[in-house]
């Protein structure tokens, strides 16, 4: 990976081509591209985005040993993280998880039934389990952290409750990757196979990075807010 300098005075355009996932991050705070030659400073200003928040995403996204600082977390605008965070679930739900359905049930309707059917069970069941992980996220935690902004807690919940119930929702997509390398039929559609295949690795990528954003950002923030009110 080119070596790119992440700060507010960086062009935008220069951490793109230092990373290319980050086209996934640029329309989940509703930046569009075409920004030409700005900074990442001047960008932001554009879409109201807080630059902190938005560097920070953008690093958990490129450095595997990137972890923000306290000051920086404590400094940071988390209204726009919550945003982000819902933004990348509707992006899960509404297109790349129904784009990769669409894919395999074509895989699935051109094999032997048996296998067809195991395919699609194996990814119904993928489906529910992601559903059911960004619900609770949506439905208790999200709300959870906007009451502890306000300075108010009325309920018992916790944000070590959450990353000791923070189910790992890339398990059964790992197996299904297996199931499609080693076991289905061979002959079967062999380029439409890698094309999924490639789709499955992209979304294990982007839901690990999903991931490490709770974790080195969201849970610490929670922590301080947390701490604050004791």
């Amino acid at each position: 990976m080119e070596i790119v300098i992440f700060t507010k005075e960086s062009k935008l355009a220069d951490l793109i081509s230092a990373n290319r996932n980050l086209i996934l991050v640029l329309p989940r705070f509703g930046i569009e591209l075409g920004f030409g030659d700005k900074s990442v400073e001047d960008v932001c200003q554009m879409y109201g985005v807080d630059v902190q928040m938005f560097l920070m995403i953008c690093k958990v996204y490129t450095f595997n040993d990137y972890l923000p600082t306290t000051e920086q977390i404590r400094e940071a605008k988390f209204d726009d993280l919550l945003k982000y965070l819902e933004a990348s679930h509707k992006y899960y739900k509404e297109s790349r998880i129904p784009h990769i359905a669409r894919h395999l049930d074509h895989l699935a309707a051109a094999m032997p039934e048996k296998d067809g059917k195991l395919l699609r069970r194996f990814y119904k069941e993928y489906e529910a389990e992601v559903d059911n992980h960004f619900m609770y996220e949506e439905s208790t935690v999200f709300p959870y952290i906007q009451e502890l902004t306000t300075g108010s807690r009325s309920s018992s919940f916790t944000i070590e409750t959450f990353e000791e119930n923070h189910s790992n929702i890339e398990d059964k997509l790992s197996d299904l990757k297996n199931i499609i390398i080693k076991y289905l039929p061979a002959g079967i559609l062999p380029e439409e196979r890698i094309s999924i295949l490639f789709d499955l690795f992209r979304l294990a990528e982007d839901l690990d990075k999903h991931t490490l954003i709770e974790n080195k950002i969201l849970a610490p923030y929670v922590e301080l807010l947390e701490a604050g009110m004791q």
